[in-house]
């Protein structure tokens, strides 16, 4: 069996394993099967999308914020050998103000390639409320949560945002190496470059060659490259 073989297989199996879970799961958790080889549309199967307002075609940038599971992703892509999925159990991420709690995993092919993720995410912000309303024994008198849009997010929009965030993080004013080596750090942990022109559109925030954002993510990846000029 060829890897390619291999991946449509799995996305096959994945695809009916959602169906069966998402006619049993509560409407607060979303379960997601991402297709890594298309980024830009990467929801292949999607189970309670009202909870992210994202549906089937919708891309992998329109994640809840501070998603590890693009961690796990880069990790499976550059860090660790071999074919065995990446697994990141239980951690917290939010969503438009919500709180969530999230599982990852990450499929590779044969090959080491990693081509699918799958994704849980429960939404435990009323869970948090009912508790906070028993420890204290008194009414919350919370405002309702903003309605979120049944509009996939715009992948040009997404990208902006990534790199506006990783700036604003990285400093004011002119940059120096190390604030643009940060800036590129953060835009690699929210998945940027995994997406077509994510490395174009950095340079050109950075005011640097396409060639010195590779560079600075050799770096990152703890290699010898050769120095960078801006």
């Amino acid at each position: 069996m060829t890897p390619s073989q291999e991946r449509q297989l799995t996305l096959t199996v994945l695809k009916a394993t959602l169906q069966a879970l998402g006619s049993v799961v509560p409407r607060n958790v979303e379960i997601l099967l991402h297709d890594l080889d298309h980024p830009e549309h990467s929801v292949v199967a999607i189970v309670n999308g009202q909870l992210s307002g994202r549906q089937v075609g919708s891309p992998i940038l329109a994640a809840p914020e501070q998603d590890q599971g693009f961690k796990a992703l880069m990790q499976a892509a550059n860090g660790q050998p071999g074919c065995t999925p990446v697994v990141l159990p239980d951690y917290p991420t939010t969503l438009k103000g919500r709180n969530l709690r999230s599982a990852t995993a990450i499929f590779r092919d044969s090959g080491g390639h990693p081509f699918a993720s799958l994704c849980v995410n429960t939404d435990v912000t009323g869970l948090d409320a009912a508790m906070a309303f028993l420890q204290h024994f008194q009414p919350l008198g919370a405002t309702p949560a903003p309605a979120v849009s049944s509009e996939p997010a715009d992948m040009a929009v997404l990208m902006a945002e990534i790199i506006h965030d990783s700036l604003q993080r990285s400093g004011q004013g002119r940059m120096n190496k190390q604030a643009k080596v940060e800036a590129v750090r953060v835009m690699q942990e929210r998945g940027l470059f995994i997406v077509k022109g994510g490395v174009e559109k950095a340079a050109e925030a950075l005011g640097v060659t396409r060639y010195t954002i590779y560079n600075y993510l050799e770096q990152l990846r703890g290699e010898h490259a050769p120095a960078a000029r801006d």
